[in-house]
């Protein structure tokens, strides 16, 4: 592959294959522009060369959205677009206070409700109102794992628990709260030494016992700080299970809080389709297929039920490969049935020059299978 200095790169042209920061980690692609934000955040990390077998080549140009008489899409490049590019700077924005957020608490034990509650009621607002383009840009602006791996699951499993808690009706006040507590699940391994939750290794029986012992620290903590005992409790009980399988207090169903249901499934599909320091991410469908089996009953399934309509079974922002041989992104679900999302279809132009979106059916286009990163670079 060939290198490029992320300062030589214009503005807003798009590369014509995918662009990485290192042999794996996708940080672009090549429908998407090279928007300012991700230059800013590749700065912020002090990441100063990015890769790809493509060029970049034209400028992002601007177009108009419309709905053809005969029922097919057309994606406005100026709505769509705009969108993405919003959606990546509160993205930027938010993953900025998180990593500030965790730094300040670890270095100097500071922790305050009201900061938080601002910053996630803004999350809440931005999640009602563009959610299907915050999922779309999700997935290519996951930061390497070992850039504050924490920061990033809460982050993304914030996100997910708010769209589960948005499907469930849950009135403001508690979606606020329910994202205050997912934010903050993990704030008990903040406490342990990051060699032990960034490990690679197996990890030996006392760093196991340490690992086991972050949702008794996080409820301390939370507690500590007078953070409301629904928000703590979600910290100390997200890792119990429907079945009793779960820990550290091994409880069942019905003395599981709905905040910590929530969080369970949110971070459960967030790690299976995100990297982490010791394995590879899994594709959105098989993460989203994992959890439908539920094997065992560990989730919740009226919270699993709401994370897939939500998102559908090929969730927002996955690339797929259609009936029609062409090759395309899952953009929007269908509320009436997740298998058949609404997808944009690469390389298919509306004779007005726009890019043409498709709502898949049983009867008409379908999703054969999801696409490897290869197969999307092709």
């Amino acid at each position: 592959m060939k290198d490029f200095l992320v300062e030589d790169i214009k503005l807003n042209s798009f590369f014509t294959k995918i662009v990485y920061l290192d042999e794996a980690f996708v940080v672009n692609v090549p429908e998407m522009p090279f928007f300012k934000s991700l230059a800013k955040t590749l700065a912020k990390w002090d990441f100063k060369v990015v890769y790809s077998d493509g060029e970049a080549h034209k400028e992002y140009i601007e177009e108009s959205i419309e709905v053809s008489s005969d029922g097919i899409m057309s994606l406005s490049a100026q709505s769509d677009a705009d969108k993405i590019k919003k959606s990546e700077e509160f993205l930027s924005s938010f993953q900025y206070f998180v990593d500030n957020l965790f730094i300040r608490f670890r270095v100097s034990d500071e922790l305050e409700f009201k900061n938080v509650a601002e910053q996630i009621k803004s999350v809440v607002d931005f999640v009602r109102d563009d959610r299907r383009f915050l999922m779309r840009v999700l997935k290519s602006m996951e930061p390497a794992p070992e850039k504050n791996y924490l920061a990033s699951h809460s982050v993304r499993s914030t996100i997910l628990a708010i769209i589960i808690g948005s499907y469930l009706k849950l009135p403001n006040h508690r979606l606020i709260e329910l994202g205050i507590a997912a934010l903050l699940h993990e704030v008990g391994m903040l406490k342990l030494p990051p060699e032990i939750y960034l490990s690679k290794k197996t990890l030996g029986e006392r760093e196991q016992k340490a690992i086991v012992s972050h949702p008794v620290l996080g409820y301390s903590i939370l507690k500590s700080f007078d953070f409301p005992l629904a928000i703590s409790l979600a910290a100390l009980e997200h890792h119990e299970r429907e079945n009793g399988s779960g820990y550290p207090r091994h409880l069942a169903s019905e003395k599981i809080s709905l905040y910590s249901k929530i969080i369970a499934v949110a971070c459960s599909y967030e790690a299976l389709s995100s990297r982490r320091p010791h394995k590879e991410a899994k594709d959105g469908y098989t993460g989203m297929l994992e959890l439908l089996k539920n094997e065992g009953k560990q989730y919740n399934d009226t919270v699993v039920r709401a994370l897939v309509l939500s998102l559908s079974i090929y969730p927002i922002g996955l690339y797929v490969l259609l009936s029609n041989g062409k090759k395309g992104q899952v953009v929007d679900v269908n509320p009436e049935n997740p298998r058949f999302p609404i997808v944009q279809i690469f390389g298919e132009i509306t004779p007005d020059g726009r890019t043409r979106t498709e709502q898949t059916s049983a009867n008409g286009l379908t999703i054969t299978r999801p696409l490897n990163r290869s197969e999307i670079e092709s």
